[in-house]
């Protein structure tokens, strides 16, 4: 087994779903197989120069031929191990860069950065991790389901990276309650602090949000810990939407059960437009797999 990067273009001509498969051409396929049973991190490539950098994580289970297309393949990640980072690492400081191998002495990688798919160091790996995620940020207010959640060391400041410590960072990094934190503080900063359904936006004493971050389809049906299967929602909001009283068309039209007892009400608490307001970046709103699930096998007809 062997650590892995994955070049990962929003919008290319391969059917890729990060949370779930990877698709690639046969020339990678040695060096994917490698990866199977361990970790990839996600590089993405944004558009524009110098907007390359890493943004997730992601543990590989297998490798099958694509069944439609001859001399492709797809890399099957493992459920619920799909993490996306708190912050966007780019591939290089300067002449610094994150993989190793990429190292020339200048700003210009070696020739291996044009591999959409190469392996990468444990030192490496981990420490793109704990650039991505330096659980230092600003975070949500605790709600009554975070009792789990560890206390001690989440809550100061960064300290250096030092390599030995960097396994253990990781482990800790993927735990659930840690993840469910990641996932929430990336979810509440997408929206701006703001109720998706009311548009209202509520900040306590503390300077902490009081909106709280959805799965639109929920870890225990193995929706993934990705942004576009989250959604910011005020407290009322977040238990309609649980129990299928409320959900979103692919436009992010608001639609409201017939089963709601005062659906005038029920609109009434909504956005005048009754659309919701969602990310300004595309990568970032919800995706229609994941509120085609919640319209399907959770809202009330």
């Amino acid at each position: 087994m062997a650590k892995g990067v994955f070049l990962h273009r929003p919008g290319s001509i391969y059917d890729d779903l990060p949370h779930e498969r990877y698709h690639f051409p046969a020339r990678y396929l040695r060096t994917v197989e490698q990866t199977v049973g361990d970790w990839i991190v996600y590089n993405e490539l944004r558009g524009g120069k110098g907007s390359s950098g890493y943004n997730a994580i992601a543990k590989v289970t297998h490798v099958l031929p694509d069944p439609n297309q001859e001399g492709l393949f797809f890399a099957y990640m493992e459920h619920g191990s799909y993490l996306g980072f708190e912050k966007f690492v780019p591939y290089r400081d300067g002449t610094k860069f994150m993989e190793s191998r990429l190292a020339t002495g200048t700003n210009k990688p070696t020739g291996y950065a044009q591999s959409a798919v190469r392996e990468i160091s444990d030192e490496d790996f981990y420490r793109i991790c704990y650039k991505g995620n330096p659980l230092n940020e600003e975070l949500p207010r605790f709600d009554e389901d975070d009792e789990d959640l560890p206390h001690d060391g989440f809550r100061e400041g960064p300290a250096p990276f030092v390599f030995g410590e960097e396994r253990e960072r990781f482990q800790q990094i993927i735990t659930r309650p840690v993840r469910k934190k990641i996932f929430r503080n990336a979810v509440i900063h997408a929206y701006d602090k703001r109720c998706a359904f009311t548009g209202m936006q509520f900040i306590n004493g503390k300077g902490r949000a009081e909106v709280q971050a959805a799965h639109i389809k929920p870890v225990e049906h193995d929706g993934p810990d990705h942004i576009q299967n989250g959604i910011a929602l005020s407290g009322t909001i977040h238990w309609m939407f649980d129990r299928g009283l409320i959900t979103l068309s692919d436009n992010y039209d608001i639609q409201v059960s017939r089963q709601v007892n005062d659906a005038d009400r029920v609109w009434s608490m909504m956005s005048p437009t009754r659309k919701a307001s969602v990310p300004a970046d595309p990568k970032q709103r919800p995706h229609p797999a994941f509120l085609e699930w919640h319209r399907k096998e959770c809202f009330k007809h």
